[in-house]
């Protein structure tokens, strides 16, 4: 991307300013608003949402309760699940069966678009993710779905992060997080780097995300969840993770992924175990950076997620 000859400035990102400034002017800061709804089936819905945060409008796949049309009179808990990195919106339902898993069990499922990355944060030169998942989703399915104030979280790879981090950076906003092959330790040895790429794949300047490693510390460090940790307190916490070594998914790079991930999971739940906090942990030995392994844990961690929700197991 080339800057403005006598600006410095590039025209794309004064284009993507001024629509952030259009949008907050016709929504308000920090609100959203659906724009159009794509009904997929029954029960499962895709949502254009309009984002004064994203200064854009972003896809959000909804899976809506079995009595919702016959029960106007009644809220439901929202549970939110986070997809991970150069995936997208869809990946829950096309991975899993988590429409016939909650059919009948009264909840939202939420599934937020966290961009290429799959990395729901506030990035330094770039859009608000955060605010989005945190702020602007609830709000609307509390405005237009009846949606109560009780929910959880869970996320895969990236979105383990976003789920771990949204918990810790806003304390009882989550009655529940789950992380499944989760960054949850964004500055321990060997993590930057990981990090780094996943955006430079994307054909996205790493120091957009939160800057510097180095020279942006603080920065990391106040989005690590390992280094909010103290937020979690209160919260149902279930973290599983593979060794990523022999025996695993049998493609060698999701397997060294999940190795390298392995000593960063272990460093957030030997801090949450130093403050005193429960969490539930599976580490299991081999297994891949894949669905074929969260799947699994998710249905692990379901009984957990289910309580706290206040639904049938």
């Amino acid at each position: 991307m080339s800057p403005h000859p006598t600006t410095g400035v590039s025209r794309r990102a004064v284009a993507r300013a001024a629509t952030a400034v259009g949008l907050t002017a016709i929504f308000g800061a920090g609100t959203a608003t659906a724009r159009a709804v794509t009904r997929l089936g029954p029960r499962t819905l895709d949502v254009s949402v309009a984002s004064a945060a994203l200064g854009r409008s972003a896809p959000l796949r909804l899976i809506l309760p079995s009595d919702f049309d016959a029960r106007t009179d009644r809220s439901y808990p929202v549970l939110y699940l986070l997809h991970g990195a150069h995936d997208d919106y869809t990946s829950w339902t096309r991975e899993t069966d988590i429409e016939s898993f909650t059919a009948g069990r009264e909840l939202i499922v939420a599934i937020p678009d966290a961009g290429p990355t799959g990395i729901p944060t506030h990035w330094r030169s770039g859009p608000d993710y955060e605010t989005f998942q945190v702020e602007e989703v609830p709000a609307l399915l509390a405005r237009s779905y009846r949606a109560s104030g009780v929910r959880a979280v869970a996320g895969v790879s990236t979105g383990g992060y976003g789920a771990m981090a949204h918990a810790a950076r806003h304390p009882g906003r989550y009655a529940a997080a789950a992380s499944y092959s989760g960054i949850l330790d964004t500055t321990a040895p060997g993590v930057p780097p990981i990090v780094d790429a996943i955006v430079a794949r994307e054909n996205l300047l790493p120091p957009a995300l939160w800057g510097n490693p180095l020279l942006n510390l603080l920065t990391w460090r106040d989005f690590n969840p390992r280094a909010r940790a103290a937020g979690l307190r209160g919260t149902s916490l279930y973290v599983s993770n593979g060794s990523g070594v022999a025996g695993g998914s049998g493609d060698w790079l999701p397997e060294a992924l999940e190795s390298a991930l392995w000593p960063s999971a272990h460093a957030f739940t030997d801090t949450l175990a130093l403050l005193g906090i429960p969490v539930t942990t599976h580490y299991y030995a081999g297994g891949g950076h894949s669905w074929t392994y969260w799947k699994r844990e998710f249905t692990a961690s379901w009984p957990m997620l289910a309580r706290a929700l206040g639904v049938p197991e």
